[in-house]
């Protein structure tokens, strides 16, 4: 029998707010690597926080609390609980045979301990962590091989996780896993173990519409990454770009319903990435096939609905330019967008989508 769960964790007993589950309000907050051309650590994304009137916050990597440090991770967890913000940590790819497996952080079971720990000593009981990138689906390992590689290093973890009282929040990280992949893999390590980070933005990426996500993933959702996409038909099959929330082709109202009904203890996290351009999907060409050959032709079909009623966006963005030659007046703009871009995403939710506790005063 399938196992299925509605998942609880991370939000702290400060954000229990003793109200039945029907009427218990959603936690408003960000993901930290929306600013993170900012360079802001530890105090300083928690003040931001503050200042937004945010429920709660997530920690993108362990780099952003600016030391690991047991004196520092305890001034981070101090400073949230004075701001009265509920914390959520992180961790990158935590899979050694992908592709976006930094070496750096040597044995990836000693890694994901130090990552574990950290979420502790910060009072989270939520660490976010992923699998990899597209490029995984494209190599000499069959993306099978891979979720078996990230569960070997989940499961060596194991009663470390659960002693600790923290959960890993898988995200369905850019290009990685299809949602129902990631419903197997999260069903395979077991949910009193891990649940998902449910991201909203990185399925367009792979032909998949946001609300199919939602359907799929928002039962095993222990936490969220919440971002509009534009999406819309092109000569090779689609583009999509991310957008700040609002300018976007998803319907958020509808998506706003989904999340109410299947995940409504995630917090609701904003991860706004801009200045990016259209990336195109190339599903009209059989090279698209080849890196997602048991794409369910119903699911593709709702992508293919969103893509005909979708529109460029209809509004300016700045896009930074690579290499050396970029004016550092261009970085210094779209550190302002990152930022505004976010703020304006978070008020959306709160004035348009009735999201968050503290904003209400």
């Amino acid at each position: 029998m399938e196992r299925r769960s509605f998942l609880a964790g991370g939000l702290g007993a400060a954000a229990a707010m003793a109200l039945p589950a029907a009427s218990q309000p959603i936690l408003l907050g960000f993901d930290t690597y929306s600013l993170m051309r900012l360079g802001w650590k530890g105090t300083q994304l928690l003040d931001f926080a503050a200042a937004q009137k945010l429920d709660t916050i997530q920690f993108s990597s362990p780099g952003d609390y600016g030391s690991l440090e047991p004196a520092h991770l305890q001034k981070v967890k101090d400073h949230a609980a004075r701001l009265g913000i509920v914390v959520e940590s992180g961790a990158n790819s935590i899979c050694p045979t992908s592709s976006s497996w930094d070496k750096s952080n040597g044995d990836p079971v000693e890694y994901v301990r130090r990552c574990l720990r950290a979420a502790k000593a910060v009072g989270a009981t939520i660490m976010r962590c992923y699998l990899g990138s597209g490029s995984d689906r494209r190599g000499t390992i069959p993306i099978e091989g891979h979720v078996e590689s990230m569960l070997n290093t989940m499961r060596a973890v194991r009663s470390e996780a659960l002693d600790l009282g923290v959960k890993f929040a898988v995200e369905n990280h850019a290009g990685d896993l299809l949602a129902r992949e990631m419903k197997t893999l999260l069903t395979e390590a077991g949910t009193d173990l891990a649940g998902a980070c449910l991201d909203t933005g990185n399925p367009v990426w792979m032909a998949e519409d946001p609300l199919l996500t939602m359907e799929i993933l928002g039962p095993y959702a222990i936490t969220t990454h919440v971002r509009d996409s534009v999406v819309f038909e092109h000569p090779r099959g689609a583009a999509v770009q991310w957008v700040a929330l609002g300018d976007g082709s998803i319907d958020l109202q509808q998506l706003m319903a989904l999340y109410r009904k299947l995940c409504p203890k995630a917090a609701f996290q904003h991860e706004v990435i801009t200045g990016s351009g259209p990336r195109v999907l190339n599903y009209n060409e059989p090279e698209f096939w080849q890196v997602y050959p048991k794409m369910p032709a119903a699911d593709f079909a709702r992508f293919l609905n969103l893509a005909r009623k979708g529109h460029p966006l209809m509004a300016p963005m700045l896009i930074p330019g690579r290499g050396a030659n970029q004016p550092p007046e261009y970085e210094a703009a779209v550190r302002v967008q990152a930022r505004v871009d976010l703020e304006r995403s978070l008020e959306y939710s709160k004035k348009t989508l009735d999201v968050g506790v503290r904003w209400r005063g």
